[in-house]
């Protein structure tokens, strides 16, 4: 009818090796993942995007009417790249209200990170060793026409299975005849000691097999991770994972009911962005008696008492009433120091007239007097029930 509004064209469903990995690790975390639910920043993360993308940024450099015996140009031009990127980086991570504080002492390491990344591509062309100072702009020239793609998306034809790839390179024999393909994964996370870890090995073998499957009449192409911290190579190898990938992307088709939860030590009982909006973790935690146990714990807790000046607190220790993760006071006490980006978390929460149960993540318990400072998450804490359908179109 005239005048209604067209309804939005659902988001085709998506599956992307990290989502494979989140289900298998939790079908609950996965799900409260795609549930449009404020996403956490992390200083990690944004470093490793600032670095990828200035790599990138240097290799799409237009060197065209520019002597090719210059030299100096790389180290110069790298930390120009840098600079403009961790600037973007740090303006999404500030304007992200679920963070911890930025670290500008990690500038070292960036370029440090990046340089790797450098090293990494030279080696590609046999000249690792070559200091940054003296690659010349043909040296350079020859690395961009060995790119096929920086930043590439892989998309399988039926639109079902997706990646990312950061690089995609050609192969060369001493002649310069084309051997092959190799995929290229920078990596700034740590180094495996011995192998890559089984969940790299599959995402590199995706981008793989779909990079294969939608050009039959390919070279032969090999894939590795590229890792910047140690200028180390480490190459994904094993049998297609597309079967197994089409498996799982039945598996995690979109329901309003939450998905089923896996509480464990790997899950519940480690790191998960989503525990804010998850009952299992909390019931998993008392019923093995490691509730507010850990140095580090995550907690649900009534506020009783807050000093805006010192960000000292009062708060109450909640349990479980059961499976809904409705929270029962215990009586039991304890005093806690909010500061930093902790503090105004808490802050910008009462601020909104909440007055419920609190969640705060990886609060610092080892002291007499709890702390929960720029790292923790301050968050309201709302447990979505296993039972009740939700729309995260709403």
């Amino acid at each position: 009818m005239e005048g209604e509004e067209t309804p939005p064209t659902p988001r085709p469903h998506l599956l992307s090796p990290s989502a494979w990995n989140r289900y298998e690790t939790c079908p609950r975390m996965y799900w409260l993942s795609r549930q449009k639910l404020p996403r956490k920043a992390g200083m990690a993360a944004s470093l490793g995007t600032a670095v990828h993308a200035s790599i990138e940024d240097l290799l799409n450099m237009d060197l065209s009417g520019r002597d090719d015996a210059e030299t100096g140009w790389v180290p110069l031009e790298g930390e120009r790249f840098l600079k403009e990127r961790w600037e973007e980086e740090k303006a999404v991570f500030m304007a992200t209200p679920r963070r911890p504080a930025w670290k500008e002492d990690k500038w070292g390491e960036a370029k440090k990170q990046q340089r790797g990344g450098v090293v990494l591509l030279l080696d590609h062309l046999g000249a690792r060793d070559l200091p940054h100072e003296n690659i010349t702009i043909a040296l350079w020239k020859r690395l961009q026409r060995l790119t096929i793609a920086v930043e590439g998306e892989l998309k399988t034809s039926d639109g079902r299975l997706m990646g990312r790839l950061d690089l995609l390179l050609t192969d060369v024999d001493s002649k310069g005849n084309t051997t092959g393909w190799l995929v290229a994964d920078l990596k700034t996370g740590n180094a495996p000691k011995k192998e890559l870890k089984t969940d790299v090995n599959r995402q590199l073998r995706m981008y793989r097999d779909i990079l294969l499957a939608n050009n039959p009449s390919a070279p032969p192409v090999r894939t590795e991770g590229w890792y910047t911290k140690t200028t180390s190579k480490w190459e994904a190898s094993g049998p297609n994972v597309l079967e197994d990938a089409y498996d799982a992307w039945e598996a995690t088709q979109p329901t309003t009911l939450p998905m089923a939860a896996q509480p464990g030590p790997d899950t519940c009982g480690g790191f998960c962005d989503w525990k804010a909006w998850c009952p299992h973790w909390w019931t998993w935690r008392q019923s093995n008696g490691t509730l507010h146990k850990d140095d580090f714990s995550d907690a649900v807790v009534l506020l009783h008492r807050y000093d805006e000046t010192s960000g000292t607190a009062v708060l109450e220790l909640c349990e479980p009433l059961d499976e809904t993760g409705r929270a029962i006071p215990t009586g039991q006490q304890t005093t806690a120091s909010f500061d930093g980006r902790g503090k105004e978390a808490l802050e910008e929460l009462l601020m909104t007239g909440h007055q419920g149960p609190i969640f705060i993540g990886s609060v610092m318990t080892a002291r007499r007097s709890w702390r929960i400072g720029h790292w923790c998450d301050v968050l309201a804490w709302q447990p979505l029930p296993d039972d009740e359908a939700y729309d995260s179109s709403n």
